[in-house]
């Protein structure tokens, strides 16, 4: 779960991480008032949940009251597009406005699970605020890499890896080494699946900040952290992913035309692969689970059928909790109850699947049986073209 960065920021200061003096508002007097407040310069901050908000023009220095009413009336409001939001943007609701520090020296830090290695991956470099992918790729040599066994935890040795690398001055390594092993306490802690502040500052009078703030919690956590959901906001959701939860469906939005429902995750990826192999694109993920019923059928064709670009529909089944003739019966009935206006083909493997397909055939609607999931993509395939 993605929270804002005026939310990982309270976390942050939990955790007794330093960042800059701020506030949160939703309205342009609130913004001005908060600026007011906390005495200019300010930066003025859209928050949504995506990276690159300054390129974007979501991130705003303002020197006097009048530019940061400037700032306000173009930030709030905006429909805000980044890479990470893609081109249909972000609508921004709420701002945060921050006092503003004078910056020495810009570091990037964050850290990651590592499953290939079962550790706590720490990421640091001297290059901060710049896009650390383009720093990866044209100078690798000042990416710093840092891994923690859990097991095991953060250790001095780790801390100095990290000091010596980054190069830092003597007079704040004290002060990043406490900082960095709160930072790891707070990322274990809150079962963390990524932590990132771009820029790390070190102010003029050598005082290090987090001035920026990302931080991910892994879901099926968060019945351990009540205070997390509770930081949830359903602006930021997909109106259909939000959808299909209310249901227990597993939906996730894509950009092509082919609809997908599948029983089982690792079937609804390799249902996507084959697609993709067949020429057309998946419009979605879609997992019902192993025991789909009519009325989870129904919902998930609700939801497939909200995304205008779906010209057809793969239903992949195995049938093994779930009999095949009682998924025909229930892909006939949701089929007619929404009125069905794309093509649908089905592939069913499994207990009675030669009554599932007669159902299907015998329908008079648009369910079309495939033979095997080759041949299901390809007819899909052959739909949508």
């Amino acid at each position: 779960m993605k929270i804002h960065e005026y939310q990982a920021k309270e976390l942050f200061r939990k955790y007794n991480v330093p960042t800059p003096e701020g506030g949160v508002s939703t309205t342009i007097e609130g913004i001005s008032e908060t600026a007011a407040q906390l005495g200019l310069p300010v930066a003025v901050k859209a928050q949504i949940h995506a990276g690159g908000r300054g390129k974007g023009g979501g991130v705003k220095i303002a020197r006097t009251s009048e530019e940061v009413s400037q700032a306000a009336n173009a930030i709030l409001g905006m429909t805000l597009v980044t890479k990470q939001t893609g081109p249909e943007g972000r609508l921004v609701k709420t701002v945060l406005v921050e006092k503003g520090v004078g910056i020495k020296k810009e570091l990037y830090l964050s850290m990651i699970p590592d499953r290939s290695t079962a550790t706590v991956t720490i990421v640091a470099s001297q290059d901060g605020g710049m896009d650390i992918e383009e720093v990866a790729a044209s100078t690798p040599e000042r990416i710093i890499k840092v891994q923690v066994n859990p097991l095991i935890g953060i250790r001095g040795y780790h801390v100095q890896q990290v000091i010596f690398g980054l190069e830092l001055e003597k007079p704040v390594m004290k002060e990043f080494g406490a900082l960095l092993r709160n930072l790891y306490n707070l990322f274990v802690d809150y079962d963390c699946s990524m932590l990132e502040i771009n820029p790390l500052i070190i102010t003029d009078d050598d005082q290090i900040i987090a001035l920026d703030a990302k931080v991910d919690v892994d879901s099926n956590a968060l019945f351990r952290h009540p205070d997390v959901v509770a930081m949830h906001d359903p602006n930021e959701d997909d109106p259909a992913e939000a959808e299909a939860a209310k249901y227990n469906l597993n939906y996730i939005n894509l950009d092509g035309n082919v609809g997908n429902m599948v029983n089982g995750a690792g079937l609804a990826m390799a249902t996507m692969d084959i697609i993709k192999q067949a020429g057309a694109d998946p419009a979605n993920f879609l997992d019902v689970g192993g025991g789909a019923d009519a009325e989870m059928v129904e919902n998930g064709f609700r939801i497939i059928l909200s995304d205008p670009k779906v010209k057809g529909i793969l239903i992949n089944i195995f049938g093994g909790i779930l009999r095949c003739d009682i998924l025909a019966q229930g892909v006939v009935q949701a089929a007619e109850k929404i009125k069905l206006s794309v093509p649908v083909v089905v592939r069913m493997e499994g207990t009675n699947v030669e009554e599932g397909r007669k159902i299907l055939s015998e329908s008079g609607l648009k369910l079309i049986n495939a033979a095997d999931l080759s041949d299901a993509a390809k007819k899909v395939a052959e739909i949508v073209a």
